[in-house]
Order: structure tokens, then C-alpha cells, then sequence
């Protein structure tokens, strides 16, 4: 696919989401999502981490949380109106693609991305996750989020999906780092979520 497809993916996940904002705000996070970022939380507490990055941000469910923690909370989403309602809140956000984030090198000591690196075609998913550990410290975890599993397919509208088997999606984490962490659980429509903690190289 070319950068012009990129683009174009780009341009119907802003426009999809830019109107979904205000609905998202108000729907609840899936009670397993919330128990693993409060596991995730504790994590960062035990290892002394103050910083997390999430890539794709949403309007901010989970960075309120992060934030109410008492983490120094960053977030970054392409959907200019999420950002909006993140920054509404009092949180750190930035209008950005994972495939570009706006930091420099090892910025942040922990990662967090759900439900966004379904939104990335394969030939970007390995310079997205690369981006993603650029910007994050050697040695830090990266909790990874996705709708997979079941099938393996690309979904062209309104907004680009790529669901990958839990096969798939584990041999692109570990090209990135060591998948400390790994479940599943069920879905609908022969999906189910993928949930991995990935440790980024020491370098």
C-alpha cells in the first residue's frame, strides 16, 4: 500500500472518530480492559515508573485513570476531537500517528496502546511498533491491546480494521521486545481481545 493509502486510512479513522467523540466519552470501558489497567498501574508502581505514553488516546477514558493514579499521563490520538476532550479534562494530548509520534527518544517510561494498532495495515505495523518503542526508556513495558484472534482480515470501511490471529500478533510483538504477558478473552463475531505486556530491549 502506498503513503496515499495510508493516508486515506488515516483520514477515514479521523473523520469516524472526530464524530464518535462524544459517544465514546460516555461508554464504559469492558470491566476486563479496567481490571488490566489497574494491574497494569500497580506494575508501574512496583518497578518506580512515573510516565506513561498512550497511543491512541480516545477522549480520555483511560488516561483519566492513569492520571488519577498519580502518573504523569501523555497521550497522543489522531482524531483531533479526542484530543480536544482529553486536554477538556486536564490531560496532556497530542494531535499525532503512531507511525510519527512528536517526542524524542526514550521520552517515557511505560507505554499503553488499546484498540488503535488494529486501525494499522501490516506493512506500517512494524514501524508503528517501532516508533512506539523509540519513544519509550530500554527496559520499559508496553501493554498492547486488540480485537483478533479468531479470524485474519482486512476490513476496508468506514474505518480500516486488520483483526490478527493471536499467532500473528505475537510474532510482531516479539519483534519489538519480550512478551512478558499474554491473554485472551472472548468476544463477538469470532473475535476476541488480545492483551499482552511486551518489555522493551534494553539498549
Amino acid at each position: 500500500m502506498t503513503d496515499t493509502g495510508r493516508t486515506e486510512r488515516e483520514g477515514a479513522l479521523v473523520a469516524y472518530y472526530d464524530d464518535e467523540v462524544a459517544e465514546r466519552l460516555r461508554r464504559e470501558l469492558p470491566a476486563e480492559r479496567v481490571a488490566r489497567r489497574g494491574a497494569f498501574v500497580e506494575q508501574l508502581r512496583s518497578e518506580r515508573r512515573r510516565t506513561v505514553l498512550e497511543v491512541g488516546a480516545g477522549p480520555g477514558r483511560d488516561g483519566v485513570a492513569f492520571a488519577a493514579s498519580g502518573l504523569d499521563y501523555t497521550g497522543v490520538d489522531l482524531a483531533p476531537a479526542s484530543v480536544a476532550t482529553c486536554r477538556a479534562a486536564g490531560l496532556d494530548a497530542h494531535v499525532a500517528s503512531v507511525l510519527d509520534l512528536p517526542f524524542v527518544d526514550a521520552a517515557f517510561d511505560a507505554g499503553w496502546t488499546m484498540s488503535t494498532l488494529l486501525h494499522v495495515a501490516d506493512e506500517d505495523l512494524p514501524a508503528a511498533l517501532a516508533e512506539t518503542v523509540r519513544v519509550l526508556r530500554p527496559g520499559s513495558p508496553l501493554a498492547v491491546g486488540l480485537w483478533g484472534g479468531g479470524r485474519s482480515v482486512e476490513d476496508h470501511g468506514p474505518r480500516y480494521f486488520r483483526f490478527r490471529t493471536d499467532d500473528e500478533v505475537r510474532a510482531a510483538l516479539a519483534a519489538h521486545g519480550e512478551i512478558e504477558r499474554w491473554e485472551t478473552w472472548e468476544g463477538t463475531h469470532d473475535l476476541h481481545y488480545q492483551y499482552a505486556v511486551v518489555r522493551t530491549p534494553s539498549r
